[in-house]
């Protein structure tokens, strides 16, 4: 899809916002039976789905449960079974590493176990992102026999673990069982090649134990997304578009920058992030724009804390608005369902406006709403030609 689109691609003077709220859809509080989206009150986003073309996305396939990387991967028109990348590369990317080839990166987390060595919070309360950083020190005293280690902090609870050396696989399991209650896991091979750098990784695991022990809450360490650095097509050049990527958050920075769109500076809140915006319209055809709170209060298992993250976002749609962009699409990367208290597989609300978008009888931004639009459900990577044709950059198909 991807070499056909590249070969329909158009000039124009259009301009492109999508609006990503990490973690959008939900699902029904039991005793309202209403979801996050239907509790809200979101007058902007109604007015706004009142005009556009509505419907669902589903982001890897009926009843995958996707992370935020194949989500977003995804919104951008990558079909995320086939362009699979790890946690840990975007979060190198996301804080700027120098990733080369034939490094090893993973996502870590600071988590709490207890004296038994089960997990409490996978997320150590969400630590300060100082404390991180002075944790992180400690692991940098780690020593690994043929390999040079990298541990650096990323944001709150998060950290970026780079090993490089000869002959490393980034072919290797999780420590997170995302769950509580239970032990980290050990880190598996998942093919034969990959047997020494799982000897690595579980080395940098027991040694991380160690000096973390009095560190309480951030005793522990949990390691995700394994991977090298992958080649993907880059997005300017399939989509002929002078692209830029808005977010706060390094992983989502790391994404775009991965897939070859500008990142540009902005400040920790999202109308730091509508003023980047402003800042730079006249430099860019394309702004992915990133929205952080949904997710974060989903994952918490935060039903009200979600519900005002939705309203707080609204609140910024006329200022959007107001840029006067040609096509403006707001979705998700995926469900993160309060009462889930985590991401969900169920199919995220998606919106498309412009002139041409033939506006649907949806009247309101919600999962029940959007799946009587005219868009259906349709998988995610099919959504950036329909935004394409909307801005009038895609040609006519054969004769």
């Amino acid at each position: 899809m991807l070499d056909v689109i590249r070969s329909l691609v158009v000039s124009n003077t259009t301009k492109i916002v999508m609006l990503s709220l990490d973690g959008l859809g939900g699902l029904p509080r039991p005793d309202t039976g209403r979801s996050e989206l239907e509790t809200a009150r979101l007058p902007n986003l109604e007015a706004l789905a009142s005009e556009a073309a509505c419907g669902l996305l589903r982001h890897v396939g009926p009843g995958i449960t996707p992370g935020s990387g194949p989500g977003h991967l995804g919104l951008f028109g990558y079909e995320p079974l086939a362009y699979q990348v790890g946690r840990g590369v975007l979060e190198a990317l996301g804080i700027e590493f120098d990733l080369r080839p034939g490094d090893v990166a993973a996502r870590g987390n600071f988590c709490t176990v207890d004296a038994d060595g089960r997990i409490t919070d996978r997320r150590a309360g969400r630590i300060a992102t100082e404390v991180c950083v002075r944790l992180t020190e400690r692991l940098r005293t780690i020593r690994l026999p043929g390999v040079e280690l990298f541990v650096e902090p990323v944001k709150e609870h998060r950290f970026v673990l780079v090993l490089r050396g000869a002959g490393l696989s980034g072919r290797l399991s999780e420590t997170d069982p995302q769950v509580v209650g239970a032990p980290p896991l050990p880190v598996r091979a998942l093919e034969p090649a990959a047997e020494p750098t799982a000897v690595l990784a579980n080395a940098f695991v027991d040694e991380a134990r160690r000096r973390l022990a009095d560190a309480a809450p951030a005793n522990m360490v949990l390691l995700r997304g394994f991977d090298e650095l992958p080649a993907l097509p880059r997005f300017p050049e399939v989509y002929g578009l002078r692209a830029a990527a808005i977010a706060a958050y390094p992983m989502y920075r790391g994404l775009a920058r991965l897939v070859g769109m500008d990142v540009l500076k902005t400040g920790g809140s999202f109308a730091d992030e509508v003023t980047t915006l402003r800042e730079q319209w006249e430099a860019y055809d394309f702004f992915f724009v990133h929205y952080k709170d949904t997710d974060k209060a989903g994952e918490d298992g935060d039903f009200d804390g979600k519900v005002a993250a939705l309203e707080r976002f609204d609140g910024h749609v006329p200022d959007v608005r107001a840029l006067g962009p040609d096509v403006l699409v707001v979705s998700g990367d995926h469900a993160s369902p309060s009462v889930l208290a985590g991401h969900g597989w169920q199919p995220v609300p998606v919106l498309v406006w412009s002139r041409y978008c033939g506006a649907d009888p949806v009247t309101r931004f919600t999962e029940r709403a959007c799946a009587a639009g005219t868009l259906g459900i349709m998988p995610a990577h099919h959504l950036m030609p329909i935004v394409m044709a909307n801005a009038l950059r895609l040609a006519k198909f054969g004769a």
